[in-house]
């Protein structure tokens, strides 16, 4: 008898060990990073239903994960308040939002999107989640371009259910897996930044990292989307900058840092005064002009509800008011307002987007400082895959769902573990490495 009660204690310990062990966690994170990359095909396949079943999985599966693994945590200065107050602020609108089931279920969304976004970052060290997001965004974007070539050359039509459109062959856009040419490509500039920060760090063979570089430039190319170009020049300049920073002399940075924002802030002067020009010269009139009448429309909707807004939404629901109106007077459907800023703006008013810029602001803030004064390669990341999201987020709401705000809260969550103001507080120890993990700090 003594013999099967201490048995049962062993036996639940061991299962526990198991699911708090670094396989359980890094194949929770593959599928969490997974179905945010992949949701839009997923999407299509399996329809909505068979999507949010699986994110109440993986959430269900993150909570057992984070349970077992909860002496290998530091819950200190655990979430970023600037998300936590996003999040109540957007669950607040409920109460005067005019479409309540869709505001419900973009809640879910949002919450369920950040929670995972909040597994990956606790369980997982930054150079890991590099590792896994490369490891993802090289599968995708390979079914991707071999789906291209199957629908644009070799049966030369397309394949309706996913959304390939199969315009390979006569020079794209192409959208892959990924619906639009525009989440395509900023899926694309992503995965750039996180292949080069694989080959830099000999995160993987060198010959995958420059297979991975190669596909990554191939989508790039073929999206023929002006808006990635756009964000990739920003990128390369950022990646300059980062450069010359992390070389700088301590007592220099300081100095390079304030210049850099003064350079920043004067080229958005330059750049808004000459708006019309750059557009000329991308040949993105057409669809610059679309954005431009929404944005006023949005802008025209935003002023009757300034202070609390219409209610979150998410992706809008086509059907109920302000939407229907705004898609009336452009005169084409749209499911975003093209601009995150002015989405939230739209749907949660002055108070939702002033938590918004916060959230984004200390974000980038934090990650753009580790990066500058951290030796390790692998902190570069979180700061160029937030430029590339915030430089998206100006001409498209990808920021708002899935890969995006799954992308934000990791980044928001690693800059806060870095820098947060929390960290000056009186703390216990530092609790015990988990078993599997590795430190960035040792890497080149």
């Amino acid at each position: 008898m003594s013999n099967s009660r201490g048995a049962r204690p062993s036996r639940l310990q061991s299962i526990e060990e198991t699911l708090g062990s670094a396989p359980v966690a890094q194949a929770l994170a593959w599928c969490i990073v997974g179905v945010a990359f992949g949701a839009p095909a997923l999407g299509r396949v399996i329809g909505v239903p068979g999507l949010t079943a699986m994110l109440v999985t993986l959430a269900i599966g993150s909570i057992v994960v984070l349970v077992a693994r909860r002496r290998f945590l530091d819950w200190h200065g655990l979430l970023p308040l600037s998300i936590l107050a996003f999040i109540i602020w957007c669950a607040i609108s409920a109460a005067w939002s005019g479409y309540p089931a869709d505001t419900l279920e973009g809640l879910f969304t949002l919450t369920v999107y950040a929670f995972l976004g909040l597994t990956v970052a606790l369980t997982r060290d930054l150079i890991q989640i590099v590792r896994t997001t490369g490891g993802v965004l090289r599968v995708l974007l390979s079914a991707s371009l071999l789906l291209e070539v199957a629908s644009g050359v070799i049966f030369d039509r397309p394949i309706g259910f996913l959304g390939v459109e199969g315009l390979l062959a006569s020079g794209g856009p192409i959208q892959g897996l990924f619906e639009t040419r525009n989440l395509l490509g900023m899926v694309t500039s992503i995965a750039l930044v996180t292949f080069i920060i694989e080959w830099r760090t000999r995160s993987v063979p060198k010959p995958v990292a420059q297979y991975s570089v190669a596909i990554a430039l191939l989508c790039l190319i073929f999206s023929g989307s002006p808006v990635t170009l756009i964000v990739v020049v920003i990128l390369g300049v950022a990646s300059l900058a980062l450069y010359g920073l992390r070389r700088a002399r301590p007592d220099a940075r300081r100095v390079f840092q304030v210049a850099l924002l003064a350079a920043g802030s004067l080229s958005l002067v330059i750049a808004y005064a000459t708006r019309t020009r750059i557009i000329d010269l991308l040949n993105a009139g057409s669809e610059f002009e679309v954005r431009y009448r929404l944005w006023l429309s949005v802008w025209n909707f935003i002023q009757i509800h300034p202070l609390e807004g219409w209610g979150w939404a998410g992706s809008w629901p086509l059907g109920e008011a302000p939407y229907n109106y705004i898609i009336w007077t452009v005169g084409r459907e749209h499911i975003s307002a093209l601009n995150a800023f002015l989405d939230v703006y739209l749907q949660v008013g002055l108070v939702g987007i002033f938590s918004f810029i916060l959230l984004c602001g200390f974000a980038f803030l934090r990650s753009w400082l580790l990066a500058s004064n951290k030796r390790s390669t692998v902190y570069v990341w979180p700061a160029l895959v937030l430029v590339a999201l915030l430089a998206t987020g100006m001409s498209e709401s990808f920021l708002l769902d899935e890969s995006g705000w799954l992308l934000l809260v990791i980044c928001a969550v690693k800059g806060s573990q870095g820098m947060s103001w929390r960290s000056r507080l009186p703390e216990k120890p530092p609790p015990p490495r988990a078993p599997g993990a590795s430190h960035p700090e040792s890497l080149a």
